[in-house]
């Protein structure tokens, strides 16, 4: 079973995903998370961090998002090639990286040009994806709050590059379209939404449990599902 952890910056992605590898592997279930780069990511402090007049200079935006599509490709091909864990999950997974490409190109940081580029980069990632057995997800987990609660947790992780004032107009236009492309436009899966304006799976172990309990059970769902439908 391959599952994907959705949704804003800061919500929790890596949390969640640590919290089910755990939980399988207490059940006896193998798995494995792949994790959103970040650490080793020389782009992204560049694009919370320079001015816009810098951001654009460089074409760091750009950059960025061809950074994040080379990393999802091979996250991807490694999970279907993986064999020992029956459980794959995926810290964001590459249908996301169009959304944050699109809303880059609404904000004039991605050129219409680039933008062109990218989706034929990814369209062709993709073709070559549809040649690979289970290349997609069974379940997307998507992490939704509101926009008070996303700046909360961003800034309550401290990230250095993440905490600049001048951000909370780019985080907002994250925000506000992301609900509309995952309710209206992801069809690589079923979603499992998990409201995080009342959830926390750091600080209360009753939410950890109650979100690994309704991913289990929509797994469960989803294979039974499958076994009966062929």
């Amino acid at each position: 079973m391959s599952i994907v952890i959705g949704g804003m910056i800061g919500l929790g992605k890596t949390s969640v995903a640590d919290l089910l590898n755990g939980y399988f592997r207490s059940k006896g279930i193998d798995s494995k998370v792949f994790y959103e780069t970040v650490d080793d990511n020389p782009i992204l402090p560049l694009y919370y961090e320079l001015t816009p007049e810098e951001l654009d200079a460089k074409r760091i935006p750009f950059l960025l998002q061809l950074f994040f599509l080379n990393k999802r490709f091979k996250t991807v091909k490694e999970c279907v090639s993986w064999h020992e864990p029956l459980y794959t999950i995926q810290d964001r997974s590459i249908y996301e990286d169009w959304y944050f490409a699109y809303v880059n190109k609404k904000l004039g940081r991605i050129s219409e040009l680039e933008f062109r580029i990218y989706e034929d980069l990814a369209d062709n990632m993709m073709e070559e994806l549809d040649e690979l057995p289970k290349k997609a997800p069974e379940l997307m987990v998507y992490l939704k709050g509101s926009f008070d609660t996303v700046i909360d947790r961003i800034m309550s992780r401290g990230r250095s590059f993440e905490i600049n004032p001048e951000l909370k107009e780019y985080y907002f236009e994250v925000w506000k379209g992301y609900d509309e492309w995952v309710f209206k436009h992801y069809n690589a899966s079923e979603v499992l939404v998990i409201d995080m304006d009342v959830i926390d799976v750091i600080n209360r172990p009753e939410d950890a449990a109650r979100v690994c309990r309704e991913v289990d059970n929509k797994l469960n769902e989803i294979l039974f599902t499958k076994t009966h439908t062929g």
